[in-house]
């Protein structure tokens, strides 16, 4: 008869009396909270049974179990979280770097699954504003922390490298991919997705082309300009203010002015489909900004492990440094979220796939990368926004490419098998490319110096 008697509240929702408020989102705050980002990943969210710590007896007890729950256990990945305790003790005792280097990635992926979760739980408090203000600067939180660390450890060629991979994977590897399932998933039905979105996603990302091709063209405009990294330095740094400038002008127009067409993508699914979340938050405001807070410190614990090993890594392997960067590293980090935009793929819900896909490669070229140029303006190290050519154009093709295949506002499969393509190709060229970092040659009329030498200048 016990099983039959009803429990209070309280006992279902322990995490919320924190807040002494546990208020029911209304769905219209709902819909406006949620972006592509967290729709992606809450794809790959298990739903809690809460029924045995709804038992527990003590408060105190009956939150942190339910916070460990909702937070550990609340994601399909919940089976990588080993590789993080794993890696520290495999750096504390001297295992192999090359060991520590691959669990610390296995480490970073439910990490940042868990870290736009956490936002988003903390966006149900804040109110939809804050909420995606909080997903447009933790939304490529991993990417940040390991340009940050790689920039301390004045590894310029290893932030390029993998913010370049980033943004080439979000273009060609994930929007490839998903075309390219959902389309075989669909064949006999018609796939559509809003251009709208895709149109302002890809003029960014132009305006960020523009500013990489700029810094690497004063280098054969003439003898006398390559003989000093000077002018290309101020130019990235000028540029990187205005890609800022151009990236809030971006949130403003996706969260206030122009908010309908990133809502678009909700119209297809509605709250009671299986993608929904619940509406109302699983954990409290505090515990999901601690637990953000604790989450984005082993983050950068880990990163911190990764820049310090990718060399060895490279050396133990046979693989080269601006691989793993360009083309592992990106893979890895970003692999639930790149999951989840494949899911919505077969489902035939494109716009929060483009929303993925696009929005993270617009997010990483328009507001990390510049980012980092002025955070190493900071410390100090002068890095500018030359890529390099191969690396540079690269980024000008897939960005063509894409948008060449976005722009009619319809969908195949082979449209991503074609994007697919892409991606082995550029991926094979650097896979054959055994340039030690920061050694590269730079062959210019009149004058010879190397990467090294143009990055320090």
């Amino acid at each position: 008869m016990a099983s039959n008697v009803a429990l209070p509240p309280h006992h279902h929702e322990p995490w919320l009396l924190e807040n002494g408020n546990p208020k029911r989102l209304s769905k219209e705050i709902m819909r406006h909270g949620r972006t592509a980002h967290n729709m992606s990943s809450s794809s790959l969210r298990k739903k809690s049974d809460l029924t045995l710590v709804s038992r527990v007896p003590y408060a105190c007890l009956r939150r942190l179990l339910a916070n460990l729950q909702e937070v550990i256990l609340g994601t399909k990945l919940f089976v990588l979280f080993p590789a993080i305790p794993l890696a520290i003790l495999a750096n504390c005792y001297g295992f192999g770097r090359p060991w520590i280097f691959a669990l610390s990635l296995l480490g970073l992926v439910p990490l940042a699954e868990r870290v736009s979760f956490l936002t988003e739980q903390i966006a149900y408090y804040t109110g939809p504003t804050v909420g995606g203000l909080l997903n447009a600067t933790c939304g490529n939180a991993t990417e940040l922390i390991i340009a940050i660390f790689a920039l301390k450890d004045r590894k310029i060629s290893v932030v390029k490298y993998s913010l370049l991979g980033s943004i080439l994977s979000n273009l060609l590897l994930v929007l490839g991919t998903s075309l390219f399932c959902g389309g075989i998933a669909n064949l006999g039905r018609e796939q559509k997705y809003d251009r709208r979105q895709a149109d302002v996603n890809s003029l960014l990302l132009l305006l960020a082309l523009l500013c990489h091709l700029l810094p690497m063209l004063f280098r054969y405009s003439g003898a006398s300009a390559a003989l000093t990294a000077e002018p290309a330095l101020q130019l990235s740094r000028a540029s990187s203010i205005v890609m800022l400038i151009g990236y809030v002008a971006y949130i403003v127009f996706q969260l206030w002015t122009h908010r309908q067409l990133f809502e678009s993508q909700e119209q297809d699914s509605e709250l009671g489909d299986d993608d929904a979340v619940e509406e109302t938050a699983v954990i409290g405001f505090w515990s999901g900004f601690t637990w953000l807070l604790g989450m984005t410190l082993i983050i950068a614990l880990l990163s911190e492990y990764v820049v310090a090993t990718i060399e060895d890594a490279s050396d133990s392997w046979g693989l080269s440094v601006s691989f793993l960067s360009i083309i592992l590293l990106p893979i890895v980090g970003n692999a639930a979220e790149h999951a989840g935009a494949i899911i919505f793929a077969f489902k035939n819900k494109l716009d929060i796939t483009l929303g993925v896909a696009l929005g993270s490669a617009a997010q990483i070229a328009m507001f990390v990368v510049p980012l980092c140029v002025i955070v190493a303006w900071i410390m100090g190290i002068n890095m500018n926004l030359d890529f390099n050519v191969l690396e540079t154009g690269s980024l000008a093709l897939s960005i063509v490419a894409t948008a060449f295949t976005l722009q009619d506002g319809t969908s195949h499969y082979l449209k991503g098998l074609v994007l697919l393509l892409f991606y082995i190709v550029i991926a094979a060229c650097f896979f054959v490319s055994k340039t030690p970092l920061n050694q590269a040659n730079i062959i210019i009329p009149g004058v010879r110096m190397t990467t090294e030498a143009v990055f320090s200048a």
